[in-house]
C-alpha cells in the first residue's frame, strides 16, 4: 500500500510537508488590514482552517438580531472584497503545506466559515453504536447516520478537549522520532 506521498505502509503523519510554521506564514502573508490581530490558524493532516477577527461594528442596533444580522453582511462583504487575493494566497500556501486552505471570519458573536472540506469518513460500527445514531435520527438531533455521527464526534471534541490535546502532542514526538530513526 502506498501512502499520501508514495511511501509504503500507508498514511503517516510525517509523510505531510511540515505545518508548524503555517500560523506565523499566514500572518506574515496575510495582508495587515484584513483583520484586527493575528488569525486563529488550525492545521489537520487535509486542511489548514484561517479565521480573524474582523474591525468591530460602528453604531447602534435595535437589538441583538439585528447587530447579529449587520455582523454577518459584514463578513460576507469582507468575504465578497478578498476573494481573489484569498485564492491566491491559499494556492500559495497548498502548495507549500500540501493541504487545501479554508477561510473564516468572526465579528462580535458571529463567526462564519467558508471553503471548508467535508471529508468522508468510513467506519464500521456494531449495532449496539447504530442503535445511538438511530436513536439520534429519530429523536430529530440529526438528519441522518452521518449527521449523528459527526455531532457525537463534535460533542467528544468539547468535552475531551485537554485529553484531545495532550494525546496530538504525544502523537507528534512519535513522528518527530520516526523521522530521525534509521532509513529502512
Amino acid at each position: 500500500m502506498r501512502g499520501r506521498w508514495g511511501q509504503r505502509g500507508g498514511w503517516q503523519q510525517s509523510d505531510l510537508p511540515p505545518a508548524d510554521d503555517a500560523a506565523a506564514w499566514f500572518s506574515g502573508r496575510l495582508p495587515d488590514a484584513w483583520f484586527t490581530g493575528a488569525p486563529d490558524v488550525v492545521v489537520d493532516r487535509e486542511e489548514i482552517t484561517v479565521i480573524g477577527e474582523l474591525s468591530p461594528l460602528d453604531g447602534e442596533f435595535t437589538d441583538d438580531a439585528a447587530r447579529a444580522a449587520a455582523e454577518s453582511g459584514r463578513i460576507s462583504r469582507w468575504r465578497e472584497e478578498t476573494r481573489d487575493e484569498r485564492i491566491e494566497i491559499a494556492r500559495q500556501a497548498e502548495h507549500r503545506y500540501g493541504r487545501k486552505v479554508a477561510w473564516g471570519a468572526r465579528l462580535g458573536g458571529t463567526e462564519e466559515l467558508f471553503t471548508t472540506l467535508s471529508v468522508p469518513v468510513m467506519t464500521r460500527l456494531r449495532q449496539p453504536e447504530r442503535q445511538v445514531l438511530d436513536t439520534l435520527v429519530a429523536a430529530g438531533v440529526a438528519r441522518s447516520r452521518s449527521d449523528a455521527l459527526a455531532w457525537a464526534v463534535r460533542l467528544v471534541g468539547e468535552h475531551t478537549d485537554e485529553w484531545l490535546n495532550e494525546l496530538r502532542s504525544a502523537m507528534s514526538k512519535v513522528d518527530d522520532l520516526r523521522a530521525k530513526g534509521p532509513d529502512l
